[in-house]
């Protein structure tokens, strides 16, 4: 649909001011103003514990918003899926969200941005003014794939593309069928959302886009830290599913010069499990010391381990590690002296039946506790595990 001349007026002129200021601040030597470096915290309003000393974050994982988008059934998931994120959210009140990748299922997008059904999948977060940061999984960047029913009597169908005023695309463009990459997507939710704390990360880490750490900062002194959130990007779609050297040794330094004495508690997160997921998985049921509801699936890990349990297990401050990707496990296990977790599958996209939900976690700060429990899409909740104390 062409937009009204003045309203696009509007536009042209407001994306040449901030083209502008953004041009000014490279040439100063300064980063853009939402995002001081990977290293800190977002300006002006860092992350802090409450007034209760409190700080709760909640794992939305595998939301695979536009899936099937040509069909009934693939808007309806969308549907349910913001159903889901809008009951956890309500009940659970988090200061905070971690999108723990596969926002999107981009082999299904036959439109040239991806960006209009990740917009879609912060919605929730977004609309309710709680803070959040995304980070990368194997489906949010994969090339199109042609659906072979597309082949058969009935035809290419018409494409249903979204209709988001903030991010609209005209004529034969808006339903093409080119991919949207990393780069594009991160881009974009920095750019036009500041309620994102993601950051694109340093260039030279392959596998790398979502590489960065966030500060929990004291709730009476926003420059103390009292937690560190490292985000790495494990790959897949147009990487390798793997970790690479090259980022377990940006972490080993990065942890190193932000936390040298490992004073300060540290938390994981990535998208795909790695080996030593595999190494403590349960056999069937789900037994202590692990922690959870389901074990319904085989650990589909990385393609291989390049080093980072090695600097995670030798630091006394890494508490736990966050992962999705497996659709039917929920488990906490314990390795050496931290805990590797997965989240609990959030979106009606992607396979399984399994019931939604999503991983809680909750810190505390004087003194530091770290517990974790699961609020299902029926508000219930289980598997309640206590993560450092």
């Amino acid at each position: 649909m062409e937009m009204p001349s003045n309203r696009f007026t509007i536009l042209y002129f407001t994306f040449i001011f901030f083209l502008f200021g953004f041009i000014v601040n490279i040439a100063n030597g300064h980063e853009s103003p939402e995002k001081i470096s990977i290293l800190g915290t977002t300006d002006p309003k860092p992350l802090q514990f409450s007034s209760n000393s409190s700080f709760k974050i909640a794992l939305f994982a595998d939301l695979h918003y536009g899936e099937n988008a040509w069909t009934d059934w693939g808007p309806q998931q969308d549907v349910n899926s913001n159903r889901v994120m809008s009951t956890v959210l309500d009940l659970e009140k988090p200061d905070f969200v971690v999108y723990l990748g596969d926002l999107v299922t981009a082999n299904n997008l036959a439109i040239p941005n991806a960006s209009l059904y990740w917009d879609m999948a912060i919605s929730p977060t977004r609309t309710r003014g709680i803070p959040w940061a995304s980070l990368f999984g194997n489906h949010d960047d994969m090339a199109f794939e042609w659906p072979i029913e597309w082949f058969t009597a009935s035809g290419i169908p018409q494409i249903r593309c979204p209709s988001i005023s903030s991010c609209s695309v005209s004529g034969d463009e808006a339903c093409s069928f080119r991919g949207t990459q990393r780069v594009e997507l991160m881009n974009k939710e920095i750019q036009q959302n500041n309620g994102s704390y993601s950051i694109n990360g340093p260039q030279n880490l392959w596998p790398g886009v979502s590489n960065y750490v966030l500060q929990v900062s004291s709730s009476s002194d926003s420059k103390s830290a009292v937690a560190l959130l490292y985000f790495l990007d494990s790959g897949g779609g147009s990487y390798p599913e793997v970790i690479s050297t090259a980022q377990a040794r940006w972490f080993q330094n990065i942890s190193q010069e932000l936390n040298p004495q490992s004073m300060l508690p540290e938390i994981i997160f990535w998208h795909i499990p790695n080996a030593a997921y595999k190494s403590v998985a349960p056999k069937s049921t789900i037994q202590q010391p692990c922690v959870g509801s389901i074990n319904l699936e085989a650990v589909a890990a990385q393609q291989s381990e390049n080093g980072i349990m090695d600097f995670l297990v030798n630091r006394t401050s890494v508490k736990a590690v966050f992962v999705g990707h497996n659709h039917g496990l929920d488990w906490c296990c314990p390795y050496s002296k931290l805990w590797l977790c997965f989240a609990r599958h959030t979106g009606y996209g992607g396979y399984g039946t399994w019931a939604r939900g999503a991983r809680i976690l909750e810190m505390t700060e004087q003194p530091f506790s770290l517990k974790s429990w699961i609020r299902m899409e029926d508000g219930s909740l289980h598997s309640e595990v206590v993560l450092s104390s």
